[in-house]
């Protein structure tokens, strides 16, 4: 049946995989495992094909009783020879006869094979599944289960510095491609019974590891649901990158304005953890996804929570400057270049005109050719190495807006304004954020260059109504500012003090909304006793209690411990 863009599909049953390292039943449709290990090498022949990097290789254990075992080279990088050296040092044929049928399989699981993820499947398509992901298969005659162990091993850059998200002030640790090591950087950090990690499989042809990350007891429920939902309901050949996840699983497709927060950081994602967001990892990518967004995410930073709230703030503040800076800046020169030249100082419009004088171009049209320069400037400074990108911008920047005003194809002043334009995007923490405002900057300029400030403020207006109208997994994007809520304002324009944010946001109506314990810090703020202060010295000499000023109450006048 048809259904238009903005219309949900129908809810249908959530099919999850089941969590990786848990023993997987036989799914409804899928073929079973014979006790025959012929079938199970024909199956897996027919099933991946001849591949150079496939090893099957048959052998005995415990005398006479055939088993297989079958890995690829490239993903398990030797670590299938531990399991091949615990099948190999087993019993003799007396034991064999004892253990015929389902119960041998059991009795290697639990007596022989000591690898600390092994489980057993009953399905073949399971077992297809497994090997492709690194696994080790080994399937006994007689067996109608087959065992699986996890051997995955291949290789990975180091924990670096994310690039993206630089700080001054804190961890220096950064997600990268492999999800193993993307969740432990999290419980590492996130040390708490309560992280819960729900792990399935999507892309018909990928099969990637997805990762949902959540806090039982914090999270609310039904966003936890909302979240599986959306991500059963995928069906598509492959998932490569996060970035795929997020532009199925957002609530508006049409919106420039991202509802997905995207981090490269352990730290940033443990925070939101403790909000009571939800993580979303996928393997391969070194992005995580927190869902749900609002705007005020987009200009804070993890820094903001390592220093001082005063400094904070201030610094905080300045970044929403510079966001709307780099907004509005190049429409409102052009709207009072063109409309309303008599808002400017005299001694200043003079200036103007003698820049512009002999500009071929009205200001809409120069604007617009200076910023379309610079965005292919960022692209190609982006694109290049980084050792001719560096060279490539101080060339494009200098020599280029240099030898464009002195041939006066462009005015001086334009060049400035698009400067600080750009420097006020660079001031936008969120790449996905800036890029949205960006984007918006073109129809405001068009908008000023018709209308002057009439089109500038009509822009804005319509901006303003449709980031109201957006919703991130049901929260209003314009939160905590837009519907009110007190607790989320102490941490949205300026960063209070961290005892001052005694709750988590309502709008995530967390299950536990408590985040700093009141009578503790009553007790902590009571407690701070300046024990090193210099006792008051009287007019004999001697300090408070009849004790001398030179020793602070050592009678033996010796200051060392």
């Amino acid at each position: 049946m048809f259904r238009f863009p903005w219309q949900k599909p129908k809810r249908r049953q959530s099919k999850y995989a089941a969590p990786y390292g848990q023993t997987r039943p036989q799914e409804p449709n899928r073929s079973p495992v014979t006790k025959r290990i012929e079938h199970t090498i024909g199956y897996l022949e027919q099933r991946l094909g001849q591949s150079d990097d496939f090893v099957i290789r048959t052998f005995h254990v415990m005398g006479d009783t055939p088993a297989v075992i079958c890995y690829f080279t490239h993903l398990t990088d030797g670590a299938h020879k531990e399991v091949l050296k615990s099948l190999m040092t087993i019993g003799n044929r007396q034991e064999t006869a004892k253990l015929r049928g389902g119960k041998l399989t059991r009795q290697l699981m639990n007596d022989f094979l000591f690898a600390s993820d092994g489980f057993t499947v009953k399905d073949r398509e399971a077992v297809s599944e497994e090997l492709l992901g690194g696994s080790t298969i080994v399937h006994v005659e007689g067996s109608d289960e087959i065992c699986v162990f996890g051997t995955r091993n291949i290789e990975k850059r180091a924990i670096d510095q994310p690039e993206t998200e630089q700080v001054i002030r804190g961890p220096r640790e950064g997600f990268i491609e492999p999800i193993s090591t993307n969740l432990s950087l999290i419980r590492y950090r996130l040390q708490s019974p309560d992280l819960r990690i729900k792990t399935l499989k999507l892309g018909k042809r990928t099969r990637s590891t997805v990762a949902v990350c959540y806090m039982d007891g914090i999270t609310n429920r039904k966003l936890l649901d909302e979240v599986m939902h959306r991500l059963s309901l995928i069906d598509i050949d492959g998932i490569l990158d996060s970035g795929y996840l997020e532009q199925l699983i957002e609530d508006n497709h049409y919106s420039p304005f991202p509802q997905v927060q995207l981090t490269e950081r352990p730290d940033k994602a443990v925070a939101n953890l403790l909000e009571g967001r939800v993580i979303l990892i996928v393997d391969g990518s070194p992005m995580a996804l927190i869902v749900p967004t609002v705007f005020t995410q987009f200009y804070q930073t993890s820094e903001d929570y390592a220093e001082r709230f005063l400094l904070v703030s201030f610094i905080r503040l300045a970044r929403l400057l510079a966001l709307l800076f780099s907004l509005v800046f190049p429409s409102l020169y052009v709207a009072i270049i063109s409309f309303n030249p008599e808002l400017i100082p005299t001694e200043f419009a003079v200036a103007v005109a003698g820049g512009r004088a002999g500009v071929p171009f009205p200001a809409v049209v120069e604007v617009l050719i200076m910023e379309i320069s610079m965005e292919v400037l960022r692209e190609a400074t982006i694109r290049l190495p980084q050792q001719v990108g560096g060279a490539l911008s101080i060339v494009g920047v200098l020599v280029v807006g240099q030898a464009a005003v002195a041939a006066g194809f462009v005015s001086p002043i334009t060049v400035v304004v698009i400067a600080l334009t750009t420097i006020g995007s660079f001031a936008t923490p969120a790449y996905n954020a800036a890029l949205a405002l960006r984007l918006l900057r073109f129809p405001i300029i068009i908008a000023s260059g018709m209308f002057g400030l009439y089109g500038v403020m009509v822009g804005l207006i319509f901006i303003a109504n449709h980031m109201l109208s957006l919703k991130s997994f049901g929260v209003p994007y314009l939160s905590p500012i837009v519907p009110g809520d007190y607790e989320g304002m102490k941490d949205s324009l300026f960063r209070a003090p961290l005892w001052w944010m005694k709750r988590r946001p309502a709008m995530l109506q967390p299950g536990d909304d408590t985040r700093l314990s009141e009578k503790r810090m009553h007790e902590l703020e009571h407690s701070k006793h300046n024990v090193l202060d210099p006792l008051p010295v009287n007019e004999s000499g001697e300090g408070h209690e009849g004790q001398s000023a030179s020793n602070h109450g050592d009678p033996s006048g010796d200051h060392r411990y």
